[in-house]
């Protein structure tokens, strides 16, 4: 004869708790993380860059800029001046210059550039062309920068990716650390440039 087990009540439901904690234990925080993305509860707000992220895979070409095909593919400082260089674009033409030097060894990895609707002035091309060798020129269509709602008037910085995707965008009023904070956090977990 082979007897049977029967446990008692108390052990058959001390087993039943055991399973469902189990359960909740693994399904639990699945459901909890599937609902905060769905309704949006409990979602932190705080972001790790200071300049406005450009989210929506546009390139240079967006903003009106044909970039020479072959260049070598670097991240780029990128100072767009739709209205011509007034001293706000000529501030973050210099910050620009300021942030890839600050780069230290990492310089080698990213370039600075400037892009106007307009010719630059005499006296101000030949001060580029004297201190700021390495300075990239590129022609912007203004009809193509106007023609864009999402972009915003005046002077930018752009930090652009070595696709030519734009990333990051600064006003003229940037803090300069904040940018170099931000393109070195970039240039640390990129894979590309």
């Amino acid at each position: 004869m082979n007897p049977t087990y029967k446990p008692a009540p108390a052990q058959r439901r001390r087993g039943r708790l055991q399973l469902l904690l189990i359960f909740a234990v693994v399904i639990g925080p699945m459901l909890l993380a599937s609902a905060m993305y769905r309704f949006g509860f409990w979602v932190p707000e705080t972001r790790t860059y200071d300049g406005a992220l450009v989210a929506t895979g546009q390139g240079r070409d967006a903003l009106g800029i044909n970039a020479p095909v072959g260049a070598e593919p670097r991240w780029e400082l990128l100072v767009t001046a739709p209205d011509g260089c007034a001293e706000d674009c000529q501030q973050l033409v210099y910050l620009a210059r300021q942030i890839n030097i600050g780069l230290a060894r990492e310089a080698g990895r990213a370039s600075h550039a400037i892009a106007s609707a307009q010719p630059l002035a005499a006296d101000y091309a030949q001060r580029l062309q004297r201190e700021y060798p390495q300075l990239q020129r590129y022609s912007l269509d203004p009809n193509v920068y106007g023609a864009n709602p999402d972009l915003p008037d005046g002077a930018q910085l752009w930090i652009v990716d070595p696709h030519g995707n734009l990333v990051l965008r600064y006003d003229s009023k940037a803090n300069g650390k904040a940018i170099l904070d931000d393109l070195k956090y970039l240039l640390k977990i990129s894979q590309i440039g």
